[in-house]
């Protein structure tokens, strides 16, 4: 794979606040111009994400070429598909909206394709914020108590094969042996793909040497919405794949049906002391967890156990209510 034409492409949707650092970063890229291009994919924006867009381009004279496509579909995986229907590349990148890469991301991520011939690779994904709160929870996301064992959030230090990463690079034969991105999945669209090309025989390979910058949501509240609906899509995952990824996406819907169940439990039985047999170690835990968390950025510390607790309870109730509204739904 001798210098091969990388289609990136960027699906997003009124990100005129961020689209700049997003876009300026792709074509800031060390990968020779001419053996790229930039494919973004507007969900119907009604901000000023287009012209924010345009004078970003405007500031990179000699950078890859750009083409702006319509997503009438406003998610991202419909735009991806778009996009794919468009690209020309023997490589293909999606990259977030919302995430900045590294200047060597491609070149990274071709070398490490060519190095190991795996279908797919991609890097740990660092999360940010700009706030105080965006940072609280950017370190919660970062935490194995927060998130489980996902490689490329932790900061996973060697490489290895992983079961999904964030921004992966594929070679373009993966969508042509088995296809694009489901578009019913509002959320999860790319882990529904790795799951189907790992469990398909193709490989995934995680480098630390791939960069990203991820920057997370600024309110609990709109983290409780992106947790809630990852919950909520994952059990559509597990319906369209007929298995689980990992057992880690069971944990917090057992961790809420425990909870629930213990303290009505307490109620009906009037011993309070037994709606503790749940809570009790949970609170143990995340207060252990979010002091060892926040070392070194103290000021998180009083808000990091409830970033934590939303992560949770929010990821466990939405697969909950993905269990009762696709209840029917057969493999």
């Amino acid at each position: 794979m001798a210098t091969p034409i990388i289609s990136v492409i960027i699906p997003c949707r009124n990100e005129a606040s961020f689209i700049a650092r997003s876009l300026g970063t792709v074509l800031s890229q060390d990968y020779p111009a001419d053996r790229m291009e930039v494919l973004v994919v507007d969900g119907m924006s009604d901000d000023a994400t287009r012209e924010v867009i345009a004078r970003t381009v405007a500031a990179y004279p000699g950078a890859a070429p750009v083409t702006v496509l319509d997503n009438p579909g406003q998610i991202a995986p419909t735009g991806m598909n778009i996009a794919l229907a468009h690209a020309c590349g023997e490589v293909i990148i999606r990259v977030d909206g919302h995430c900045e890469i590294a200047a060597d991301y491609l070149r990274c991520c071709v070398v490490a394709l060519e190095a190991t011939g795996a279908d797919c690779s991609g890097g740990p994904m660092v999360t940010v914020g700009d706030t105080q709160v965006a940072r609280t929870i950017a370190l919660a996301q970062s935490a194995r108590f927060g998130v489980g064992g996902v490689a490329f959030r932790t900061g996973h230090t060697r490489p290895s094969y992983v079961d999904t990463v964030a921004f992966g690079a594929y070679r373009r034969e993966v969508f042509e042996r088995i296809g694009g991105f489901d578009e019913e999945l509002v959320r999860n669209q790319d882990d529904e793909l790795n799951f189907r090309l790992t469990q398909a025989g193709g490989k995934i390979w995680l480098d630390p040497s791939i960069r990203s910058t991820y920057y997370s949501r600024a309110s609990i509240r709109k983290l409780w919405r992106q947790y809630y609906e990852y919950g909520l899509y994952k059990v559509l995952v597990i319906k369209k794949r007929g298995a689980v990824a990992s057992w880690r996406h069971l944990v917090p819907a057992l961790f809420v049906l425990s909870l629930c169940a213990s303290l009505l439990l307490a109620l009906f039985t009037r011993r309070p002391r037994l709606g503790l047999l749940v809570a009790g170690p949970y609170a143990a835990a995340n207060l252990g967890a979010s002091v060892w968390t926040a070392r070194g950025e103290w000021q998180s510390l009083p808000l990091l156990p409830g970033a934590f607790l939303t992560l949770h309870f929010a990821y466990g109730l939405g697969f909950l209510a993905g269990l009762w509204r696709w209840r029917k739904r057969a493999h």
